[in-house]
């Protein structure tokens, strides 16, 4: 099934966890939408550094530290996502807490994992 996902902290450094994201991601045929903190391409998705009002966001995965998520609470919780994963290091039970109060799961996994296990 096609979960259209929005990579935060996306970047066009293939040694970055989030650009072997959109690369599986894109690979296992969903849509993705990215958000970095420089504009650039990755397997055909472009990233933009605006919070833009991406339609129909059923995951968004993060790859920024708790301190950066901050700037982007409001933002993730207007998209209305069905679930958020918090991959590897971007734990944040403040931002859990807030989730939760707008009825949008938080999951503390690895999108990479997920994928590669048939479990995303």
């Amino acid at each position: 099934m096609n979960k259209k996902t929005l990579v935060v902290g996306a970047s066009t450094n293939p040694a970055r966890y989030s650009n072997m994201a959109i690369n599986r991601l894109v690979e296992h045929g969903h849509t993705v939408v990215a958000v970095g903190l420089k504009k650039g391409v990755v397997a055909g998705i472009e990233i933009t550094p605006e919070k833009e009002s991406f339609k129909n966001v059923n995951t968004v995965t993060l790859y920024l530290n708790p301190k950066r998520q901050e700037e982007y609470y409001d933002y993730i919780v207007s998209l209305q996502p069905e679930r958020v994963v918090f991959n590897p290091g971007t734990e944040n039970p403040e931002f859990y807490k807030i989730l939760k109060e707008n009825n949008i799961e938080s999951e503390v996994a690895c999108t990479l994992v997920l994928l590669g296990t048939n479990q995303y």
